[in-house]
């Protein structure tokens, strides 16, 4: 069975390196200058990836700082709908999750 020893800690780490992973996207997509059509074409798709890999890394950074606000309050590891404990192992997978596996969005 695992457990969430310190959850500040892990959700703090990874915000950490979210940030310079968006920090490295944004330097990446500022470098791409050229002006041969061919490489501009192939640059134009990196960029693409780049910009959904940044999309994705702002959203997981929105929930780890709504998870930060919940463990300040004392709330964290509550499900945000029913009020359920969210299981342990969950919350190792899955530290910023608001949801309980019962209360969690199916995709």
């Amino acid at each position: 069975m695992q457990t969430v020893q310190d959850p500040k800690t892990t959700l703090t780490t990874r915000l950490e390196q979210l940030n310079a992973r968006i920090a490295e996207i944004e330097t990446e997509l500022e470098s791409h200058q050229s002006k041969d059509w061919t490489e501009l074409a192939s640059e134009r798709e990196s960029d693409e990836v780049l910009e959904e890999m940044g999309l994705s890394a702002q959203h997981e950074i929105r929930m780890i700082e709504a998870a930060l606000v919940r463990v300040e309050a004392g709330e964290y590891g509550a499900c945000v709908t029913c009020g359920a404990e969210i299981s342990p192992e969950r919350l190792a997978l899955l530290p910023a999750t608001p949801f309980c596996r019962d209360c969690a969005p199916r995709r």
